[in-house]
């Protein structure tokens, strides 16, 4: 007691104080930039320990007999729903032409508006007594059994309908030439309708499942075929010109995943040449995305390139547009991750140290600055 007491008759507290917290312009804008500072870099914190962050990974590819689903959804303003056809093949061998299952067609007239499915469309026969197998017409309670013109596979193929008669035709490699006659097409009012359909575009959207090896899907006016180790189409004979132009609204490899881009979305070409073959060349990388939760989703990112062949040049290429695909050898795997709670409260403590250590270190070189520079203009030696 008799020490404070001493303190205080020499009036030491005072001025321990005013050392101490001198208040100064200088000193209070570090603060209050310094609290700005630390209160942003809390609320990044925050967000960081809230939000979970991705984190990447590249692997060798090791899977071995996968399949893979390809979504697609293209349409195609200057060519009929009667013309197109969807073929996949790869090179493995597997090979699947005009591809109808899990595959909507929808047809738009020049503005783009759908057209409603009317009566008798293609397949629907339009008279009676079709022609027989063995030339004549069929007779009552006679088991029909039509021509396939020479394609037949066997003694018992009957060709009964337009699409078996172009089917036959395709697997023995040969074209329809003269569809006048086909009686089944005649009777089925099919080039007919090709003909009637003239001006409408088509839409295509759906899937198709393809093993994971390098191949390509094609889109084409008729039906493939493969002769002397070329690809045909067997309507082209019916028109030489036509125009591919399109717009691909989907084009995706698998599941959609969070972030990923799907660069093919909402690519459009307008054809403005000669017919020819348009061409998307694709890289396809396998990808695994693991959620917060451990959800895994097994899917694919790629890039693509294009080309357009011309149809001047001799092997002429098909018309239609052709996605090319491989499949990278390396695998991508992403992680979402969250902060635990000891490394949030780790870097609370690191912002708010580290900050108030900084503004500290500011503080007293501005101070001691500006009180030396006051000290010499008190002596008059300053400037």
């Amino acid at each position: 007691m008799e020490v404070l007491a001493k303190l205080k008759d020499l009036d030491a507290y005072p001025k321990v104080n005013e050392d101490f917290y001198n208040r100064t312009f200088s000193g209070g804008l570090i603060t209050i930039v310094s609290s700005i500072a630390v209160l942003f870099l809390f609320l990044s914190e925050i967000r960081l320990y809230i939000f979970s962050a991705t984190e990447t990974k590249l692997i060798v590819d090791t899977s071995r007999g996968e399949r893979l689903r390809v979504k697609f959804d293209v349409t195609f303003p200057c060519l009929a729903c009667s013309l197109m056809s969807v073929d996949a093949m790869d090179i493995s061998g597997e090979r699947h032409y005009d591809i109808r299952h899990d595959i909507v067609k929808t047809r738009l007239d020049h503005l783009g508006n759908v057209i409603e499915s009317k009566q008798g469309d293609i397949g629907a026969p339009k008279i009676e007594r079709p022609l027989q197998r063995h030339g004549g017409r069929l007779e009552h309670n006679e088991t029909y059994c039509g021509s396939c013109y020479g394609a037949e596979g066997d003694d018992d193929h009957c060709c009964n309908s337009c699409e078996e008669v172009r089917e036959a035709y395709r697997r023995r490699g040969w074209v329809i030439s003269n569809p006048d006659l086909i009686d089944q097409c005649k009777r089925e009012g099919y080039f007919q309708k090709i003909q009637e359909e003239q001006g409408e575009g088509c839409n295509i959207h759906g899937f198709v499942d393809v093993s994971k090896v390098a191949g390509n899907i094609h889109f084409a006016p008729g039906k493939s075929f493969q002769q002397f180790n070329f690809l045909f189409l067997d309507l082209v004979a019916f028109q030489t010109e036509y125009n591919v132009s399109h717009k691909i609204n989907k084009l995706s490899f698998g599941e959609e995943f969070p972030g990923v881009i799907n660069p093919l979305d909402g690519a459009r070409w307008i054809q403005q040449r000669s017919a020819g073959m348009y061409q998307y060349f694709v890289k396809v990388v396998p990808t695994i995305y693991t959620d917060i939760r451990g959800h895994k989703i097994y899917s694919n990112q790629f890039s693509v390139t294009e080309h357009f062949r011309e149809g001047n040049f001799y092997p002429r290429p098909l018309p239609g547009i052709y996605i090319i695909y491989d499949f990278s050898p390396i695998k991508v795997i992403f992680t979402e991750e969250n902060k635990s709670l000891v490394h949030f409260l780790t870097s609370i403590c690191a912002v708010v140290g580290g900050v108030f250590t900084v503004a500290g270190i500011i503080d007293a070189f501005v101070f001691h600055g500006h009180q030396a520079i006051k000290k010499k203009m008190q002596l008059g030696k300053y400037g």
